[in-house]
């Protein structure tokens, strides 16, 4: 083939491919540049409205962060510290995906606990009482029937254990989808009795540690870089707000996590990558895999993966920019990760939230952060590898 020919045939569509990828990347740069200001202006209004004192964002992908920024104040009392992009917060319910839920995966995965064991193998207590058709995957996915239950001061655990066998499911097992605290206080010992240890050091040391994650913890030893909670009328730094997690010693599997925003954008990037990150696997891909895939209930209207949240009544923070692969969680406390495999972005929102009665208001800060963080930042598929390659 002739040197005009094969440059017309073979290189031409090449090049033209290669500068057509460059175009997108410098347009997509250029307009990150141009529309960062829009996340300033959603955190400052929520602010001006006394939603949150303050707060952090930070967008990333698998392989960096992409915007960090603090915002506001820790706490609403007038001589608050400012916000810092090191700030703890008390992530809340955060504390299912991003302790319990890969916890129980990784002892899956390891052999040790099946997700179809019945729950009553772990849990002899709930024998004989109607609940033999729970297995460990109706817990990780709400599907069990179990609703939440006061606690007794004198043996949390074992008053929650009790509470499981003694209630009345809600509906049929594996079909009806019902958001409860409960199941993963059950998670949690369940970690206990299949290992020996508590949830707590089994995280650490299974996660938190070789992920360089080192500002996570369910005890978080410096209370004065922790943002503040409300709770009947206290605002609390470095305490659990959740009640029962308190009242569990402040190590349970629903709520009682501490972290800052970058270290919980190293467990995202870990997620993102298939389970390793920097050269350290904690998880198989497939059990990453196997963790995000879709599990359908209530006629298929909900969808939820194991631990994690992908289309229900609680998917504020997918916003309207992020795939239907995309998955993610809430936490009372002003807390939210949504996490997008097939544009390769994440975003958290971590706030010391106000005002809790105005739901709707906080979901649709968590949407629209979502939705900017998407549209800023989120790489077309087809030019993510590109992308890549030309920040490197």
């Amino acid at each position: 083939m002739r040197l005009n020919t094969y440059f017309r045939v073979r290189l031409r569509p090449l090049l033209s491919s290669i500068c057509a990828c460059l175009l997108v990347i410098f347009l997509v740069s250029a307009a990150r540049a141009a529309d960062q200001p829009r996340i300033d202006s959603l955190m400052n209004e929520a602010m001006v409205r006394n939603l949150i004192a303050g707060g952090v964002v930070l967008i990333g992908n698998r392989d960096k962060v992409l915007f960090e920024k603090a915002y506001g104040r820790i706490s609403p009392f007038p001589d608050a510290p400012p916000m810092a992009t090191d700030t703890i917060f008390d992530v809340a319910s955060l504390t299912k995906v991003i302790a319990t839920t890969p916890s129980i995966l990784k002892l899956a995965e390891e052999g040790r606990i099946s997700l179809l064991d019945p729950v009553v193998k772990w849990f002899p207590e709930l024998a004989g009482k109607g609940k033999d058709s729970i297995l460990v995957m109706n817990l990780l996915t709400h599907t069990s029937g179990l609703d939440d239950v006061p606690l007794s001061s004198a043996n949390p655990m074992q008053s929650a254990v009790d509470g499981a066998a003694a209630q009345k499911l809600k509906g049929e097992v594996g079909s009806r989808f019902h958001y409860a605290d409960l199941n993963f206080i059950l998670l949690a010992e369940l970690v206990r009795r299949a290992t020996g240890a508590p949830l707590d050091l089994y995280a650490q040391v299974s996660f938190y540690r070789p992920l360089g994650m080192a500002d996570t913890a369910f005890h978080p030893k410096e209370a004065a870089r922790c943002s503040g909670t409300i709770s009947d009328d206290r605002v609390l730094f470095g305490e659990p707000q959740d009640y029962l997690c308190r009242q569990l010693g402040g190590v349970a599997g629903h709520a009682g996590l501490f972290a800052t925003a970058r270290d919980l954008s190293r467990f995202c990037r870990m997620m993102l990558a298939g389970g390793t990150l920097e050269g350290r696997r904690v998880l198989a891909k497939r059990t990453v895999d196997q963790m995000t895939a879709p599990y359908f209930s209530r006629g298929g209207t909900v969808v939820r993966g194991l631990g994690w949240d992908i289309s229900s009544p609680f998917s504020a923070p997918r916003g309207q920019g992020f795939s239907r692969v995309s998955f993610g969680h809430t936490g009372y406390s002003g807390s939210s990760i949504w996490i997008d495999p097939a544009t390769d972005t994440f975003v958290i929102l971590l706030t010391s939230r106000l005002e809790y009665k105005k739901v709707h208001e906080i979901n649709k800060l968590r949407g629209d952060i979502s939705t900017l963080a998407a549209q800023i930042f989120g790489i077309p598929v087809e030019f993510g590898d590109m992308a890549r390659f030309n920040d490197e």
